[in-house]
């Protein structure tokens, strides 16, 4: 992991990453807000470029964009007041486009990620987008059960697919969601996936809204319907 990262500038950064990935920055636009996102570029032929020259590989799901965070994104940006004073922490952030457009809407956002490739592209494109007065990024573990400054959302897309993780991401969300009755954790994920046992958990200290919410692909050439599922959890002892 690079050190002190936000001391590094844009130009540094992307020479950083083009050592070990193929780039391409490409134009995300969501609810009328344009931003340019870095991407691997033709994420299936380096995975495939991979594959054939190492026996064992670790995927980068962190940098793909799932559908998911996009209508996660679309979300919140419909439903969620605008307020500069209000703090977001987005958990397993990947890219970190969720973060970014709320960034870019005014609230103060903390992209966090695992993975040291992720922070490297998630600072680039808070430095591409000039929104390095709104948005930093941090290496937070939340299976650690890690604390942190409580904020007034944490948001997360696809985050529910390690079924260890489910016991300690319950108690990070309840430690680190500020104690006020508007402050709410919202959660994204494909339709298809089910995580019934972290929702079991999670009941014990939340209030759980669901909703169904879906997009068909803007691809002339793919009619396919995305559906994903998004959850509202708001602490019991302030609902």
């Amino acid at each position: 992991m690079i050190q002190n990262i936000q001391k590094y500038s844009l130009n540094e950064l992307i020479q950083i990453a083009e050592k070990k990935y193929p780039l391409t920055f490409e134009p995300i636009k969501i609810g009328g807000i344009s931003l340019s996102i870095l991407q691997i570029k033709d994420l299936e032929s380096y995975i495939d470029k991979l594959a054939q020259t190492q026996e064992q590989i670790e995927l980068p799901f962190w940098a793909k964009i799932w559908p998911a965070s996009v209508l996660l994104t679309h979300f919140l940006l419909k439903y969620i007041p605008t307020n500069s004073n209000k703090t977001v922490l987005e958990i397993g952030a990947g890219l970190g486009l969720c973060g970014l457009f709320l960034a870019k809407k005014g609230f103060k956002v903390i992209l966090s990620d695992i993975e040291p490739d992720a922070l490297l592209f998630m600072q680039i494109n808070i430095l591409k987008n000039k929104l390095n007065k709104n948005a930093e990024v941090k290496k937070i573990n939340f299976i650690e059960s890690q604390n942190i400054e409580p904020v007034d959302y944490i948001i997360g897309s696809e985050v529910l697919y390690l079924e260890h993780s489910y016991r300690p991401l319950v108690k990070f969300l309840s430690k680190n969601l500020k104690a006020k009755k508007e402050n709410e954790v919202i959660l994204s994920q494909s339709y298809t996936r089910k995580s019934n046992h972290f929702f079991d958990l999670a009941k014990k200290e939340f209030h759980i809204q669901q909703k169904t919410i879906g997009y068909k692909s803007q691809d002339d050439t793919d009619n396919e319907k995305f559906l994903c599922n998004i959850f509202r959890l708001k602490l019991k002892k302030y609902v």
